[in-house]
């Protein structure tokens, strides 16, 4: 009984399946998921996540990301639009309107925890600003005050 060995161009076909499209993720979204970010600003959204991952400039999960809003902290505010149940993060976009901090909700939790370098699917982030993705997180920035806001 020996392992057979998969050649890596099967293997890259089989990851290339179990990725979903964008249309396929707005599927399973939340009725309470607005302002939703478009593709475009989803994709630079993972970018800038990933980036602030790299530098330890991320806050993740509903309780940090409570935390140090309740302390004041600036940043981004990123949730996922497929978690479930709702009740488990829906204080949150409230709590950025009051300090007046841009959020936004992207269809995937799960390439919201990869693109922060995990493998656990995360339901929000907070990035913080940083002088080395300044130019990424100031674009972000500018297009998610640009979305308009929920009644």
């Amino acid at each position: 009984m020996t392992k057979i060995k998969k050649e890596k161009g099967a293997k890259e076909e089989e990851t290339e399946g179990n990725e979903k499209s964008y249309q396929e993720l707005i599927a399973n979204i939340n009725p309470i998921a607005r302002p939703l970010a478009s593709r475009k600003l989803s994709k630079k959204l993972y970018k800038c996540v990933k980036k602030a991952s790299k530098l330890k400039q991320i806050r993740r999960g509903v309780k940090e990301v409570q935390k140090f809003i309740n302390k004041g902290e600036k940043g981004i505010v990123v949730l996922a639009g497929d978690t479930l149940p709702i009740d488990v993060y829906c204080h949150l976009p409230i709590m950025c309107e009051d300090r007046s901090m841009p959020y936004a909700y992207i269809p995937s939790k799960v390439d919201l925890g990869s693109s922060a370098g995990s493998k656990r699917p995360t339901c929000v982030i907070m990035i913080k600003p940083h002088e080395d993705y300044k130019e990424a997180y100031d674009e972000c920035l500018e297009e998610m005050t640009a979305l308009p806001k929920p009644l």
